[in-house]
């Protein structure tokens, strides 16, 4: 894998980014946290310090232990170990309804008989407010996820993202420090959902309260969090922000999870100036791959490659530092803004390709059955030992 880039960082860089900033103080701390059910563990020594004010998302496959952690956070499940802290105060053991944290059901939980302004001013019911107050506070957290003039209404006669933003209004009037939120989006369709994003990171920013939430749709945890929890088997396996998860994986699950991607395994056959040379059997050649020398000759890797930075030609491409490989179209998919080509290699291993669609279908120079040549530049994959 390529190192990171070190920069130093401006003030506001570290405003934006708390987490780079050692001298910054976390909001919410989880210290080797931990739940068993009997013999199984669903969470196992987990530590994670989200900062105030992020959009933090925990990402994984079914059974992977995001929404018992989640549950944990919230106070609805008690850890077998570890501890969880918010604004340096333990809140381990402290029951749901004393927590500063406030929890948004995918479900959305709605009371059908209720109105959309009891539904949303139910969260005030255990505050002595005056009555103004409380006309107040209601008016403005639907004004805030635009449904002020929707009120009087009942759940049933909303859309599907209405009623997801009452939920959200209902979650947030309590104005808790943390709010978590489990698959927010999930009911909706896609073009929808893809719409709500934008308007959900409107509303966070305003608020400025901290979101931690479960995702299982991995382009949403890219669209929305500043960083990402990827987790397996219970453990975190890479925190990172979005493009540090996607462009340097830290190991083959989260470079195959997030997004899409090519594996090709081999071993080090040299290491020279600024990268090294990968024999690979299932290239069928030697792969060049920048990087600052981490590994030994003979050990065993993995060349990571994303589909979308492989060039497709009908010719071979000159130059000494390109990686090419001749194969054959296999199949090709048409997803409107881009095409993705599977592509047979002549060692028989299956590459995906992603190619742009800056021409109509009818101007296509790259077929099925075509012969072709798959290229790329040394700085385009990334090297993983596991």
């Amino acid at each position: 894998m390529l190192s990171q880039p070190q920069k130093v960082l401006s003030q506001q860089q570290k405003a934006d980014r708390p987490w780079l900033d050692p001298d910054a103080k976390p909001q919410i701390v989880i210290e080797g946290i931990g739940k068993s059910f009997g013999a199984f563990t669903a969470v196992d020594g987990i530590n994670l310090r989200i900062h105030k004010g992020e959009m933090f998302a925990l990402v994984g496959g079914s059974g992977c232990g995001k929404t018992t952690l989640l549950r944990m956070l919230a106070g609805f499940t008690n850890p077998t170990s570890g501890r969880i802290l918010i604004d340096d105060v333990d809140m381990t053991r402290v029951p749901p309804y004393e927590r500063p944290v406030n929890m948004m059901f995918q479900s959305y939980a709605l009371f059908p008989h209720m109105t959309v302004e009891q539904n949303v001013g139910y969260g005030l019911r255990r505050f002595r407010l005056e009555a103004s107050v409380r006309v107040k506070r209601i008016q403005e957290a639907l004004d805030m996820v635009q449904l002020g003039a929707l009120g009087k209404r009942k759940p049933y006669q909303l859309s599907g993202g209405q009623r997801q933003r009452v939920a959200l209004a209902r979650a947030l009037i309590r104005r808790p420090k943390v709010l978590l939120l489990d698959e927010p989006l999930s009911a909706l369709d896609k073009k929808l959902r893809e719409q709500t994003q934008f308007e959900l990171m409107n509303i966070q920013y305003q608020v400025g309260i901290t979101f931690v939430f479960v995702t299982h749709d991995q382009d949403e945890a890219m669209a929305l969090a500043t960083r990402i929890a990827v987790m397996n088997r219970g453990q975190v396996v890479q925190v990172g922000t979005p493009s540090e998860i996607y462009e340097f994986p830290q190991n083959r699950f989260v470079a195959d999870f997030i997004g899409t991607t090519n594996l090709f395994e081999g071993t080090v056959n040299g290491n020279e100036p600024g990268h090294i040379v990968v024999r690979s059997t299932e290239a069928g050649c030697d792969l060049i791959v920048d990087d600052v020398g981490r590994f030994g000759s003979g050990q065993r890797v993995w060349v990571a490659l994303r589909p979308e930075k492989i060039r497709l030609s009908k010719e071979p491409v000159a130059g000494d530092a390109v990686n090419q490989i001749k194969g054959t179209v296999w199949e090709l998919g048409y997803l409107g803004n881009r095409s993705t080509y599977r592509i047979k290699t002549e060692t028989g291993k299956t590459v995906t390709v992603f190619a742009q669609n800056d021409r109509r279908t009818s101007e296509w120079s790259i077929d099925w059955n075509d012969e072709v040549y798959l290229s790329w530049t040394a700085n385009c994959a990334v090297v993983l030992h596991q």
